[in-house]
């Protein structure tokens, strides 16, 4: 192997291969990247057998080669170089790779290729392939991924359901306590079909979006057994996800379709004064109460809400905005502090509506705007209190 690049290109390719090694590993190898060259460019692969990622940058590439090396080692090593070029060398039949750049010198023992797991690759013609725009992704990945279930103890509950039909997405994950749907639009689709991916790999995914613009592609292999995005940016960058197997609950079915008080607020407002509420409820099993109150102050104000928490140990807290429209009656709920800052800090706008029935049934939140009110849908579960 004898390879040269420029140092920036390989920490950032490091940087973005990282994220598919095993931080803890059974299997020692997979804390290590694979270093290839693949077509007059350095391929680098990672993968902790959930998820892998591959990604290219450009290099002069002399002499064809691979092997495996520590990929913590190798990230600090480059990181701490200079903006200089590094040229990657490995005699015929060695394991050590020689690492120059400028006057400073490593060697770094390496493993046999041979070793590494094979690293899953999806072909574009034998695959269901389907293409979106990744601003569109990364807000969708963002709305849902937080409601997925942490603990194992029903599996498909720690991925996002992703259903791809005609034209449209729709992404839903939801841990027993709150769901979140997102509805979004497909640039290029194919044959409707329904998985859920880890919600592991989709945070990973939505990070490795940034801000590119270039439409992502997703392949499933033709026994949807796994999921491939592929992501053109300044490098290409591929990911390979294995899929939870399960059936995902039916969430429309979770969603209320009707409600008897409906509060428009200011969304900045709200979120405030729960991030507010949230230093109080810490102390007070994390409950925020939230009241909805008709207001006739004769200035056309609709109604006021009233945000509190409260705590025997620290005290309390109470704060009213303006609700900018009322629909219904007067409604009271109270939520865990979490849940409810969680569901305001993803929605995106300047309002948010509010819609509950009984202080015992679910509240959803929706964004209000011309462009996303039926894009995003957040339920979440009620904590019972004494009012």
């Amino acid at each position: 192997m004898k390879i040269s690049c420029l140092q920036e290109n390989l920490s950032r390719g490091l940087a973005v291969a990282g994220r598919a090694v095993a931080t803890r590993a059974t299997l020692p190898v997979t804390q290590n990247v694979l270093l290839s060259a693949d077509q007059g460019m350095l391929r680098l692969s990672a993968t902790n057998l959930e998820i892998a990622i591959t990604t290219w940058i450009g290099a002069m590439v002399e002499e064809e080669g691979a092997v495996t090396v520590p990929a913590r080692l190798l990230t600090e090593f480059v990181g701490s170089l200079g903006s200089d070029r590094i040229d990657l060398d490995m005699e015929e039949g060695s394991r050590l790779l020689q690492i120059k750049s400028g006057r400073a010198e490593a060697n770094i023992n390496g493993t046999d290729p041979g070793e590494f797991p094979p690293i899953p690759t999806v072909a574009a013609q034998e695959a269901i392939v389907f293409q979106a725009d990744p601003r569109m992704l990364r807000l969708a990945i963002d709305q849902v991924d937080f409601a997925a279930a942490r603990e194992e103890s029903r599996p498909v509950l720690t991925g996002v359901n992703v259903r791809l039909s005609e034209g449209a997405f729709t992404m839903a994950s939801a841990d027993g306590f709150r769901l979140a749907v997102r509805n979004g639009t497909l640039q290029q689709s194919g044959d409707e079909i329904t998985v859920i991916i880890p919600a592991r790999t989709m945070t990973e995914l939505g990070r490795m979006l940034g801000d590119n613009q270039e439409p992502v592609q997703i392949m499933l292999t033709p026994q949807k057994g796994q999921l491939m995005f592929r992501v053109r940016g300044q490098d290409t960058v591929e990911l390979v996800s294995q899929l939870l197997q399960g059936t995902f609950p039916n969430y429309d079915q979770l969603i209320p379709q009707s409600y008897t008080t409906r509060a428009i607020l200011g969304l900045k407002d709200i979120l405030q004064a729960t991030r507010t509420a949230s230093i109080f409820a810490r102390d007070g099993s994390n409950i925020v109460r939230m009241q909805m109150q008709p207001v006739d102050n004769g200035q056309g104000q609709s109604g006021k809400l009233v945000v509190s928490a409260s705590s025997q140990e620290v005290g309390e807290f109470q704060q009213e905005l303006d609700i900018l429209e009322l629909e219904g009656e007067e409604g009271k709920i109270a939520f865990n502090s979490r849940y409810l800052t969680d569901v305001l800090t993803e929605i995106k706008g300047e309002k948010v509506a509010i819609e509950t029935t009984t202080s015992s049934n679910p509240g959803v939140f929706k964004p209000v705007s011309e462009s996303a009110n039926d894009d995003y849908v957040h339920v979440v579960m009620p904590m019972f209190v004494q009012w």
